[in-house]
């Protein structure tokens, strides 16, 4: 009998097993492919954080696994923290299926521990938990969430104390921790009717919102009269069904945006309806028909979980281009630079990932202002955040080309409410002057160069396809190219050695960046190409960028740098015998 079948054996003669996952065992019985991949491993930890598909088994999002990482979580803060009773951990979730259940048993796992807990009564947007880790002074905080996976997923995301997503360091202790409980079905748990009258658990209502809400006027760089006027700007707003609509709209309204018009399509949580295309912008269509109609200056739209923000501004033709995430983090910055006072620039830092734009860069460094890259991942530009306090350097901006950003520090993860107020009060505060965010957008490119980003994908498929990912990542690690695209390689970081190299005459130094198996190429003309593996989807993505002295000459490079990286990679895998699907 092989592994995962013993596995399955258990699970199916374990009497106390919920009878609705009984129920879909038994339908899998019939099908042989999704009962191996059911119970043949169990759920992948990323960076502190676990996600997967919703129904019975170790790779799958159930009351079971869930209780296990909690379980989990409990000994790595008993081993990490100190007066972890009392602190407690703040739980929050989504809108997603069993979101509000997959809570309710972590707080039952902690309970068993004499944890206390605080448990939000409804879903949340995202940033909501990252700040309330940091207003209850917690010890750790948890969402239940699957970010931007289909709506059969869920996820259990865990945050350090400082309200940042788990390090790389924290989540491997942390994950250590799971193999101390092996059989998930004997995790030991109190029953709910038992966590009132312990008194351990602490319902949160509107107390945070209310604080979250003070916190967010206060990052407004408009004068204290200036935000009390009326603005003349229209702007429709998408909540994609997430549950970021009353933060949103409330922030809106303390700096006097009365004229918001709700796409009302996607405006209740649903999780039936939740959309996660909207990077590739349909999702915004909806948005767009209500903008045409209202005449309105900007749409917004919030992804899902309330932490990433789209942005679609009105053109001159009176159609809607959406913006990029570099294009908005960069004209994002330059406002915020722009009207931030220069007797702090000295200590100020921008943060952003070295997979987003290098005009983030350019603008920061026109104000005199530092830039600092992380690896990619929000937790990074967290925890980077985090080690200002003893720095004493201050957080500016933060912000990846995922359309993440991040205005100001009380919250210590990706801000899509934060994002939306800033680039509200930024469109009002142009078009006084008579520009829209593309007339500002264009105003940059002329300034500091075109620069222009893209990325491409190859997953890979048969058997051993992670060994293969990491056959090829070899070869251009070990063997780089010379040049790509016609331009010369001029500098190579390779972030799993830590080191960044100097072509031209051999020179190396540190990299003071955690160790990642990623690595980037510097070009000339200031273009630039990254391969990062993807060892859950079992691809790896490629990121690039140029800057050239137009448009057309920018989007020509852009082109090129694409098509030579499919055949070098499509080389590589022919060379190897390796099957891939682009």
């Amino acid at each position: 009998m092989t592994a995962w079948m013993q596995v399955y054996k258990k699970w199916d003669a374990f009497e106390e097993l919920d009878p609705s996952l009984q129920l879909e065992l038994e339908i899998l019985k019939n099908d042989h492919v999704k009962l191996e991949d059911s119970f043949y491993k169990e759920l992948e930890f990323g960076t502190g954080e676990m996600h997967g598909l919703i129904g019975p088994g170790t790779n799958r999002m159930n009351i079971y696994t869930v209780r296990k990482a909690a379980n989990a979580l409990a000994n790595y803060l008993f081993a990490t923290s100190v007066n972890v009773k009392d602190r407690g951990v703040v739980i929050a979730y989504g809108s997603r299926f069993m979101s509000k259940e997959f809570a309710l048993e972590t707080v039952k796992v902690l309970a068993f521990y004499g944890i206390r807990t605080y448990l939000f009564e409804s879903a949340i947007p995202t940033p909501l938990l990252s700040f309330a880790v940091r207003y209850f002074g917690t010890t750790a905080g948890i969402m239940i969430t699957a970010s931007d996976k289909p709506k059969e997923y869920n996820g259990f995301k865990v945050y350090n104390e400082d309200g940042a997503q788990m390090t790389p360091k924290e989540a491997d202790h942390f994950v250590s921790y799971m193999g101390h409980m092996e059989d998930e079905l004997s995790v030991p748990f109190l029953e709910q009717k038992d966590l009132e009258e312990k008194g351990i658990i602490y319902w949160v209502k509107d107390e945070i919102d209310r604080a979250y809400l003070e916190r967010l006027r206060y990052i407004s760089k408009m004068e204290h009269e200036e935000q009390l006027k009326d603005k003349d700007i229209k702007i429709v707003f998408a909540p994609l069904h997430g549950p970021a609509l009353p933060l949103v709209k409330e922030g809106l309204e303390q700096l006097n945006f009365d004229q918001v018009h709700l796409v009302e399509e996607q405006a209740i949580p649903d999780v039936e309806a939740i959309s996660t295309n909207i990077e590739k912008h349909e999702a915004f269509q909806m948005a767009i028909e209500l903008g045409k109609k209202v005449d309105a200056d900007i749409l917004l739209a919030t992804y899902p979980n309330g932490d990433r923000l789209g942005v679609a501004v009105k053109t001159t033709e009176g159609s809607y281009q959406v913006l990029t995430g570099n294009q908005l983090g960069s004209i994002l910055l330059d406002y915020i630079l722009r009207h931030s006072d220069p007797n702090v620039y000295r200590n100020s830092r921008v943060i952003k990932s070295v997979v987003t734009t290098e005009l983030g860069r350019a603008i920061a460094d026109s104000y005199y202002v530092k830039t600092i890259d992380t690896l990619t991942g929000f937790n990074h530009i967290g925890e980077k955040i985090g080690m200002f306090d003893s720095s004493g350097e201050t957080f500016l901006f933060g912000f990846e080309e995922s359309d993440s950003y991040l205005v100001n520090g009380f919250a210590r993860d990706k801000d899509a409410i934060q994002a939306s107020v800033m680039t509200a009060e930024m469109v009002y505060f142009w078009k006084k002057q008579g520009k829209t965010l593309l007339d500002v957008l264009e105003d940059l490119y002329q300034k500091h160069g075109y620069y222009l980003e893209g990325t491409s994908a190859f997953a890979l498929e048969g058997e051993n396809d992670l060994s293969k990912i990491k056959e090829i990542m070899n070869q251009f690690k070990e063997n780089p190219p010379k040049e790509i695209a016609g331009l010369k390689v001029k500098q190579i970081e390779n972030y799993e050695k830590r080191e960044r190299k100097f072509v031209v005459d051999g020179l190396a130094e540190d990299i003071l960046l955690p160790k990642e198996n990623m690595v980037k190429f510097y070009l000339d003309n200031n273009a630039w190409v990254c391969l990062c593996p993807n060892s859950i989807e079992h691809k790896i993505q490629y990121y690039y960028g140029v800057c050239g002295e137009s448009m057309e000459d920018s989007r020509n490079l852009l082109s090129s740098l694409e098509s030579t990286l499919n055949k070098m990679t499509e080389e590589s895998l022919k060379k190897q015998r390796i099957n891939f699907v682009s």
